[in-house]
């Protein structure tokens, strides 16, 4: 319970250095490696005549919730969502235990808030159950964002570090709720995974990702990573024709929002793309973005 004695907000770190964030739809959960939005930021409750639970309520009012039901079909772990209940009943709180200088968060009947890896839709969810391998998949580090009471100046810890080793962060000065700032961590890369034929609806925001690399190698095996598809093409949309063209060398500067368009290299239009590229310029091109 110390993680949350002090704090009025939080944010919470997976072991896959991604945050848990409160989908805009109100009602999901999931991962992302940005940690600047609103959607990181939980509020925490501590019910009245329990002195080892919490409840963490999103920024649209939900509360962070373990149903009795599977995420996937067939597969181990039960859903995470928002939700606000008539009654706030054992749903809704958790039990904080601590693991080192991280924390794992029970549900009241045994199983544990999980942060999942793998392929989609297995990737970035978040469940619930008691993990038989994986076992660091539960833990979390907590940052305060928000301090609930005024604390003395030896108690004010600073750090720039957001390492999973550095569960408890009071980045505010002593004062009683006063925010702090979250720091920038690289530049935010929008992607969308396009069919064989170059087809993919860009008019819907699509997953992304905080991308602290330079280069375009780092981007792409990022992006592999991130899709699940081992060898791509990134592409980029000339927002005057709708046409897909590489990036060449360089990323945009100041660590700028980027969309991309990620193509199977073995597509016809992937294929079609790097035909018009000439070999010396292909060396060194391994990505293309969406202006």
């Amino acid at each position: 319970m110390e993680f949350f004695q002090k704090a009025k907000c939080i944010r919470l770190k997976s072991n896959h250095e991604k945050f848990l964030h409160a989908d805009p739809d109100q009602e999901s959960v999931y991962q992302d490696r940005s940690g600047s939005s609103k959607s990181v930021k939980w509020t925490v409750e501590f019910p009245e005549g329990l002195d080892n639970v919490i409840r963490l309520k999103s920024c649209y009012g939900k509360y962070l919730t373990a149903l009795d039901e599977q995420h996937l079909f067939g597969v181990t772990g039960q859903k995470v969502v928002q939700s606000l209940p008539n009654k706030l009943d054992s749903l809704v709180e958790w039990e904080p235990i601590k693991e080192g200088s991280l924390v794992k968060l029970k549900t009241r009947y045994g199983n544990y808030l999980r942060a999942n890896s793998g392929l989609p839709p297995w990737r970035n969810s978040v469940t619930h159950d008691i993990p038989h391998r994986h076992q660091d998949w539960i833990l979390w580090a907590v940052d305060t964002v928000e301090v609930l009471l005024e604390l003395p100046d030896e108690s004010v810890s600073e750090s720039g570090d957001d390492d999973l080793g550095s569960s408890f962060h009071l980045t505010t000065p002593k004062f009683s709720r006063t925010q702090s700032t979250l720091k920038s961590e690289g530049r935010l890369i929008y992607y969308y995974v396009a069919d064989e034929n170059g087809n993919v609806n860009d008019s819907v925001k699509g997953p992304s990702f905080q991308f602290k690399g330079h280069g375009l190698d780092e981007l792409t095996k990022k992006l592999e990573e991130e899709t699940g598809i081992e060898k791509i093409v990134v592409c980029s949309r000339n927002k005057f024709n709708g046409n897909l063209y590489p990036l060449r060398l360089a990323l945009p500067p100041n660590n700028a929002t980027m969309h991309v368009v990620v193509l199977p290299a073995s597509s016809k239009v992937a294929k079609e793309l790097v035909a018009d590229v000439p070999t010396s310029k292909w060396s060194v091109l391994k990505t293309r973005t969406l202006s």
